[in-house]
């Protein structure tokens, strides 16, 4: 279905949401998050603030879509850097350094889960669940394989281990002093308190 705002914006609609997407990312970058309002958006997109309600219904539901956008980019190259492992263990480590360190250097991401947005990750990534529901895309098929081989502990759903993944995930990139994820002192600290959650018992 299309739909004709402005000679700026495409006609078609998920064209012109990610038009706007766009505008928005730029916008974000340069104010930073707290300061961009939607009329800079709308500015940058080159229409008017009215336009930009019409694709998407507030700020947050704006940021938390840019959000999924750019997760589902990372989960391309996060699963395939997954599977290259043979077994679970290394899968869930090594899967879960690598979409830590690369969530830190997206700029974006790093923008609203760094400690200094707190209050806005809990408003669009907590409450919507969208961290887990994000979590769940990637690592779901990861879980089934990992079950289907006996590697998963007996009783927990993809759903409840995504729950808790994307909490640990979102803790960790917020860390300011998580800096090197070859650092072995990382490696161990997943390995004895995150590892156990996911293993069989014994």
């Amino acid at each position: 279905m299309a739909r004709r705002n402005s000679n700026v914006l495409s006609a078609d609609v998920e064209e012109a949401r990610g038009q706007i997407l766009e505008a928005a990312q730029a916008t974000f970058q340069h104010f930073g998050l707290a300061k961009t309002t939607m009329d800079d958006i709308a500015k940058a997109a080159g229409v008017s603030r009215p336009t930009i309600y019409r694709y998407f219904r507030d700020r947050d539901t704006l940021i938390a879509e840019l959000i999924r956008l750019r997760s589902r980019k990372l989960f391309v190259h996060g699963t395939k850097f997954v599977l290259e492992r043979e077994n679970f263990r290394d899968q869930l480590i090594d899967g879960l350094m690598f979409m830590v360190d690369h969530g830190r250097r997206d700029p974006l991401i790093r923008l609203i889960v760094g400690p200094e947005h707190m209050d806005l990750a809990t408003t669009v990534v907590g409450t919507s669940r969208l961290a887990s529901t994000l979590t769940l895309e990637m690592w779901g098929p990861i879980f089934d394989r990992a079950r289907e081989r006996g590697e998963l502990r007996a009783g927990i759903t993809n759903e409840q281990a995504c729950e808790w993944l994307a909490l640990v995930q979102l803790i960790l990139v917020g860390r300011l002093d998580f800096e090197d994820p070859a650092d072995p002192a990382h490696r161990l600290m997943l390995e004895t308190f995150v590892l156990p959650a996911f293993l069989p018992a014994g």
